[in-house]
């Protein structure tokens, strides 16, 4: 199994036991799912109930959260536009730093895929929801949870050149 970790903050994000799509050789969109947490760590993976349970009310003491924030222990956090966009500037320059050291042949791949990548977010800012790392480090890798063109299915944005694998 592979867990990828931010770069900076070293938080684990998400791991390969999520369909990962890569895009533009600059993200990976992470599929997840709203699951059923109860109280006493008793989860509901998302399987199909049985006949006999057909009742979709949460039983008392249990809460619907999304599968990736909720193994990864993820943080929500907010940004307006313009907060958002100091934050990006300052973590692509980090990246590419990191980049220099570890991977310099990733740097122009890197610079140019993500100048545009970081336009399309902007272009649908409203549609995102914002979610750092369990260390809450502000210098580390921010998730963006959007959906997908059916309204109901969720998935998250990962800087690919942000993170990096750990075998496990």
């Amino acid at each position: 199994m592979l867990l990828y970790q931010d770069i900076i903050s070293d938080d684990e994000m998400f791991s390969d036991a999520f369909p990962i799509k890569e895009v533009d050789d600059i993200v990976y969109e992470v599929d997840c799912q709203m699951i059923t947490v109860k109280a006493g760590a008793d989860i509901d993976i998302g399987a199909n109930p049985s006949q006999e349970e057909q009742d979709e009310a949460l039983e008392e003491g249990a809460t619907q959260l999304n599968n990736v924030v909720y193994s990864f222990r993820l943080q929500s956090t907010q940004f307006d536009k313009k907060s958002y966009l100091t934050y990006l500037k300052s973590y692509m320059k980090a990246v590419e730093a990191k980049l220099k050291e570890t991977k310099p042949e990733r740097v122009d791949a890197f610079k140019a895929g993500a100048g545009a990548f970081a336009k399309k977010i902007v272009a649908n800012y409203k549609d995102y929801e914002f979610y750092t790392g369990e260390s809450m480090n502000p210098d580390g890798m921010v998730a963006l949870l959007n959906y997908r063109e059916d309204g109901v299915t969720p998935y998250f944005t990962f800087w690919k050149d942000g993170l990096k694998e750990q075998k496990l």
